[in-house]
């Protein structure tokens, strides 16, 4: 009986394990970072260790992904979630018309991304 209690309790830490060491970290909406990457990363407009490190915070801010930080805040104006997640087109013409918006620096986000900088 004791035997088949820590094996039953070894194979459950096992599990945990397992899931814990295979879980990939959560964006907001991952198909609007790809997409994002796919616009300023692979077009070489923005360092890809800067856009990986930045993650989630190219568009939240704060430790709720409830708060949008103001390039965010833009996108969240032009994208529903649900909806255009599985729309690459809308994604891509809400990015290229945010960049004409102004950031609050004064200047717009397609500024910023010419000069390899983040929002």
């Amino acid at each position: 009986m004791r035997k088949f209690q820590l094996l039953s309790k070894l194979f459950l830490a096992a599990f945990v394990g397992a899931f814990l060491v295979s879980a990939s970290p959560a964006f907001a909406v991952k198909q609007f970072y790809d997409e994002f990457k796919e616009v300023y990363v692979n077009n070489g407009k923005l360092d890809a260790g800067a856009v990986a490190k930045a993650k989630c915070n190219l568009c939240h801010e704060g430790k709720s992904k409830k708060n949008k930080n103001a390039y965010g805040e833009l996108l969240d104006a032009l994208l529903d979630r649900k909806k255009d997640a599985k729309n690459p087109e809308k994604i891509r013409q809400a990015l290229a018309k945010v960049e004409s918006e102004k950031s609050p620096s004064g200047v717009t986000y397609g500024e910023i991304f010419k000069e390899g900088k983040l929002p």
